[in-house]
């Protein structure tokens, strides 16, 4: 950022709770009914009309470079966290989008901003682009496991743009890209198919991989997801014919990094490392290692997050639904999020108040790239001038 002043930064917490009717406790500990998460407001000694909002499903985002540099560069960031912080087995996110609500109000009502920012990072690239459907064009009233939950009534209000930076399409659809397809149960991790088991050294299709063999292997990874579902759906209704609607179960899902992009920089190119690479580290590792996605899940969770058929916050169908204007940042080392990502949200938004960038070089997180998130702020912040959404 030479050249550009530097302001001074300080975090103030914040704590919201609200009272909000369940037929169970979801969340350890607490109060019944009541609502209480906590975020963090970057607040730079210059005032201002906007604020951005920073917002990871079950992540903290206070402490990651990008809020951070912006809060610096003198603009307003509150990074909030859900009702699910770092534990996301029994997370809803139509409930996330109520407590992204939540912080939405606070920042007008009680913070005084006039210009409410969505700065969707990563994880938070669908979880805006979902809030930002439903306030515009509200539908909800129950979760894919048809539990009670009133989106409709939550009166959310709508931001006035969305940022997509170094943004996924949504965990459901992430997660199916990433499952190992070759596990044919659940259960039992010995019954594999070996043709499709991108591990095991005995199968004969190795990168580069065919069109062909992606195309069975996505196939198959859509094919897991939904027996899955399958399994999901009959716990429910077990659960409801023997009266006991509100029980739950909770499952681990094995295998949740095998995607040919990790061991093939030809599949969805960029210039990230590899191969046998991932943001994680080494894809076999994590593969089968407790911090992988979706690796315990109850039976509503799933369905609302991690089903590639029944989860509702994928990116870019929400983004059909959404008129403010939107940015897509992607960085083009990035190892997490490839650009099929960026350009699936951006084709998804079906205005033209669109705009797109590539950061040459710059990985998921700008970690020892200085330089690089330097040009992610000023597009950011040039961008938000240009549209009238920041003081000049």
């Amino acid at each position: 950022m030479a050249g550009k002043k530097q302001y001074q930064v300080e975090r103030l917490p914040i704590f919201l709770h609200w009272e909000e009717t369940s037929a169970f406790k979801e969340t350890y500990a607490g109060a019944l009914n009541t609502i209480v998460v906590e975020g963090q407001y970057l607040k730079p000694d210059t005032a201002s009309d906007t604020v951005l909002i920073f917002m990871h499903p079950t992540g903290t985002m206070n402490l990651l470079p990008m809020p951070n540099a912006l809060a610096a560069a003198g603009v307003h960031c509150l990074c909030c966290g859900s009702r699910y912080p770092h534990n996301d087995s029994g997370l809803i996110m139509e409930k996330v989008i109520l407590d992204l609500g939540q912080y939405i109000k606070y920042a007008k009502e009680k913070l005084g901003f006039k210009k409410v920012i969505l700065a969707g990072w990563s994880g938070g690239g669908s979880l805006s682009m979902f809030y930002q459907s439903q306030a515009e064009k509200p539908t909800i009233t129950q979760t894919p496991a048809g539990d009670p939950v009133d989106v409709v009534g939550a009166n959310l209000v709508p931001a006035d743009a969305v940022l997509q930076l170094a943004a996924h399409v949504s965990r459901a659809i992430t997660l199916t890209e990433w499952l190992d397809a070759s596990i044919l149960d659940e259960t039992d991790l010995s019954k594999r198919d070996v043709e499709l088991n991108l591990y095991d050294p005995e199968n004969l299709n190795q990168p580069p991989y065919t069109v062909a063999y992606i195309k069975r292997y996505r196939e198959a990874q859509v094919a897991r997801s939904k027996r899955i579902d399958d399994f999901v759906f009959a716990k429910l209704d077990a659960f409801k014919k023997a009266g006991t609607p509100n029980e739950e179960f909770c499952f681990v899902v094995h295998g949740t990094m095998a995607d040919p992009r990790w061991l093939d920089l030809k599949v969805d190119p960029n210039d990230r490392k590899g191969p046998n690479w991932c943001f994680m580290g080494e894809p076999k590792t994590v593969n089968m290692m407790p911090a992988g996605l979706a690796r315990f899940s109850s039976l509503r969770a799933w369905l609302s997050q991690w089903s590639n058929e029944h989860s509702r916050a994928k990116g870019p169908e929400c983004a059909g639904d959404i008129s403010v204007p939107v940015l897509v940042i992607e960085n083009s080392a990035d190892d997490g999020c490839t650009p099929s990502h960026a350009a699936r949200l951006l084709k998804g938004v079906q205005h033209d108040d669109k705009e797109f960038h590539v950061i040459e070089g710059a990985t998921h997180y700008y970690i020892g790239q200085p330089d690089k998130m330097a040009e992610a702020v000023v597009l950011v912040t040039d961008w938000l001038k240009r549209k009238s959404l920041l003081e000049a």
